[in-house]
C-alpha cells in the first residue's frame, strides 16, 4: 500500500513535492505517448543493426546494409566528372556560334559561365553584372573593345593591362597631373566633353577647347568624340560614364588619365572555360 498522499479533488496519488502550497500529482502518461516512445525504440535499434552506427578505434559498425554516404557522394562525383567531361569536350571544339545555335550545348555553356563569373568576376563587376564607378557594366551595349563573342572571349584570354604579352593596351594621358595642358586648358576641356554628350555647357570654353580636343584627343576618341573600338577608346556622346558623368568626374578623369585593370585569364581558366564564360557575358548583354 502506498504511503504517498491522495488529492482529495482529483484522487490522484502525489509526487510528495511541494511548492508554494501546490502539490504535483503523479499522472500517468498517456498512452500514445509511450506507444510512440517504445516504437521509437525499436525502431533505432532496427537501424543500428542495418546502418552505419557505433565508432570504433580504427573504424565503425558498418551494419548490415553496408550503406555508405562517403560512398555514394564519390559514385556521383564520377558520374558528374564522366558527364561534364564529354560536354567539356564538345564545347572545347565547337566555334562560338554553333553553341550559340545548339540549345544543349548553350544551356551547358551558361551553366559554367554563371558558375565561373560568380566565382572570379562578380566582386569587380557585381553578381548581376552591372558594374560599379570605375568597372564596366556587362549589361548594357557599350563595349570599349567590342562586345561580339569573339572579341569577348579575346578580351578574357588577354585581359586588359594585364601581364599578358597580347593584352588590350590603351592609355589616356594625364594631362593635368602630367602637365601636358594647365589647369584653365582642363577646365575648357571638360566643358567641351559634356558638350559632346549633348548636354549644356559653357559656349565660351567650348570654343577654346576645340582646338585642344583636336590636337590632344581626336587621335583616339575621334573628330566627333564617337571613339574608337581597336584602341579601347570610350565614346563620349552617349549617355554612358565608366569613371562617373558629372563635371567633377570628367574633370578628374582628364586630369589623371584613370585605367583600369583586367586580369588575363588565359592560364587561370580552361580554354573551354573561358569559351563558356563569353557565352554567358554575350547571352546577357545587349547590342553586339
Amino acid at each position: 500500500m502506498s504511503n504517498r498522499e491522495t488529492d482529495e479533488h482529483s484522487g490522484v496519488e502525489t509526487t510528495g513535492h511541494e511548492w508554494d502550497g501546490i502539490r504535483e500529482l503523479d499522472n500517468p502518461l498517456p498512452r500514445w505517448w509511450l506507444y510512440i516512445f517504445y516504437g521509437s525504440i525499436v525502431i533505432a535499434v532496427i537501424y543500428w543493426v542495418l546502418m552505419p552506427s557505433w565508432p570504433g578505434i580504427n573504424s565503425y559498425a558498418k551494419g548490415v546494409l553496408g550503406q555508405s554516404d562517403r560512398v555514394d557522394v564519390a559514385r556521383q562525383l564520377e558520374a558528374l566528372n564522366q558527364q561534364r567531361g564529354a560536354e567539356g569536350a564538345m564545347l572545347r571544339t565547337a566555334s562560338l556560334e554553333t553553341i550559340e545555335a545548339d540549345p544543349k550545348l548553350q544551356a551547358y555553356a551558361l551553366a559554367v559561365g554563371q558558375s565561373v563569373f560568380g566565382d572570379n568576376c562578380a566582386t569587380c563587376h557585381g553578381v548581376g553584372g552591372t558594374g560599379f564607378k570605375g568597372y564596366p557594366n556587362l549589361r548594357d551595349d557599350v563595349w570599349l573593345w567590342g562586345g561580339s563573342l569573339e572579341e569577348i572571349q579575346h578580351t578574357l584570354q588577354v585581359g586588359v593591362r594585364s601581364d599578358n604579352p597580347n593584352t588590350r593596351q590603351s592609355q589616356m594621358p594625364a594631362f593635368g597631373r602630367d602637365q601636358i595642358l594647365q589647369p584653365a586648358q582642363v577646365d575648357d576641356l571638360t566643358e567641351f566633353v559634356v558638350a559632346l554628350s549633348s548636354r549644356s555647357a559653357n559656349v565660351a570654353a567650348i570654343k577654346r577647347a576645340a582646338p585642344v580636343y583636336v590636337a590632344q584627343c581626336s587621335a583616339c576618341h575621334g573628330p566627333q568624340g564617337k571613339g574608337d573600338i581597336k584602341q579601347g577608346a570610350p565614346d563620349l556622346t552617349d549617355a554612358e560614364w565608366l569613371y562617373g558623368a558629372e563635371r567633377a568626374d570628367i574633370r578628374n578623369q582628364i586630369w589623371t588619365g584613370q585605367g583600369g585593370v583586367m586580369p588575363t585569364w588565359e592560364g587561370r581558366l580552361s580554354p573551354e572555360t573561358i569559351k563558356a564564360l563569353a557565352v554567358y557575358i554575350h547571352a546577357n548583354a545587349g547590342g553586339q
